[in-house]
Order: structure tokens, then sequence, then C-alpha cells
């Protein structure tokens, strides 16, 4: 059976830029100045505003660099990128999920698969499991490189935890389901897919049609869509 035809969605990973909620420093002025101009894509300039934050306030900075490797991304410029997460996760003596999950997603970008599941392992590991968006990326990734099982496990664990995420874990581990033989049982996560997006997941509808067609015996030749 040559299954190749059903979708799995992606949440569009994009570096959200860390806000201040200490009171009011000039640190925390500058950082809301450079969030300020990323809203407005701004990126070269919320550069030159992050770089006014000085190395003496430890944790702000570490905000900051983490901050520029954001824009640096958004600009397209990903060596750079990489470079400022590795710097901002240094400055947090590795604790720092957010810009490991980042990490990830840039190396990602790049192909580098290996270090990318090291950068979203590590996300999931300091977080212990409450940065749900890297166990989500985890498994992507292990899908995209062929690891069905791997991700099944891990669609099926962001499946269980709140959020937006949790249609796109049903349908991908549909996905996977399918990939392992298991048509019954991805046939019912397309269809929880569906209620918890109320109907509106039209991927999640389109993988249910054709595991349903699977499953009788009526379609045999598939494409897989990714949609990213």
């Amino acid at each position: 059976m040559n299954i190749k035809n059903f979708f799995f969605t992606t949440v569009f990973i994009v570096a959200a830029v860390i806000t201040s909620n200490a009171q009011p420093t000039d640190a925390n002025s500058i950082l809301k100045r450079g969030n300020a101009l990323v809203a407005q894509e701004k990126y070269k300039l919320a550069i030159e505003e992050y770089n006014k934050v000085s190395n003496r306030d430890s944790d702000l900075y570490a905000r900051a660099t983490y901050n520029i490797g954001v824009c640096y991304y958004e600009l397209w410029q990903t060596d750079e990128a990489i470079a400022f997460y590795k710097r901002a996760i240094d400055l947090k003596h590795g604790k720092y999920p957010r810009a490991s999950h980042a990490l990830g997603v840039a190396l990602e970008d790049q192909e580098k698969f290996t270090e990318a599941r090291a950068a979203y392992e590590e996300a999931v590991s300091v977080s212990h499991g409450d940065f749900v968006r890297a166990t989500f990326s985890l498994g992507l990734l292990e899908a995209k490189t062929g690891d069905f099982k791997k991700a099944a496990a891990l669609f099926r664990e962001t499946a269980a935890r709140d959020g937006a995420h949790v249609p796109s874990s049903h349908n991908n581990l549909g996905v996977m389901l399918v990939h392992l033989g298991f048509l019954k049982e991805a046939e019912q996560e397309f269809v929880v897919a569906l209620q918890q997006a109320e109907g509106r997941f039209d991927e999640a509808a389109h993988n249910l049609s054709l595991c349903r067609s699977l499953t009788s015996g009526l379609r045999q030749d598939y494409k897989l869509s990714v949609l990213n």
C-alpha cells in the first residue's frame, strides 16, 4: 500500500519576541522600543535598539540577544540568527527553551536535521516538557525524516496538551498512524481533529475521506502532500 496523499499540518513557527513584565528600567524601555519596531517589521532598526541593552542587565541582555536573533531570522539571515540564538542560550546557561526551539527551526531550515533535533530536544528537556511547540516541532522533524513511530508518539503527547496546536496534533497523529498501517485508529484521529476545529479543518477532512477510502479498499495510490 503506497500511502502518499495525506496532509499533515505544521504550526508555522516564528520565534516570538519576548517582552518583559519587570518594573520599567532603561533596558526595559529599550526592549519595548525594539519590540514596537519588530511589530512594524522594521527589523534592522529593532536590532539597533536591542544592541543598546547593556550586558550588565544579564537577563534582559539575554532577551535582547535572542530578539536580535529573531530579527535576523525575519531578515532571512539565518546564519546570523543561529549565532545569536546560541549566544542567548549560553547567556542563560543552557536553560532557554524558547531560544533552543528557535535555534532548531533555523537549523532545520538549513537541513541540519541532527543539530535541529538536538536543539528541539534541549527545549523539551529544559522546559520539562512544558514548551509544547518544541515537542510538536520535533514530531514534524521525525515525520520528515521518516521515523513515523517516534513522530506518532510525539504528536500523541502534544494532542494531550491544551493549546491551538491540538487539532493539528490529532491530524498529524492520524497521518503517522496511516503510515504505520493503523487505519481505524487514524480515522478516529482525523475525526477528533475535525471536532476540535469545529469542522473548519480542510486537511483533516481530506485525510478522513482518504482514510475511509483506504479502509474500504477503494484507493491504493496516494501522493503525500505536506503543508508548511
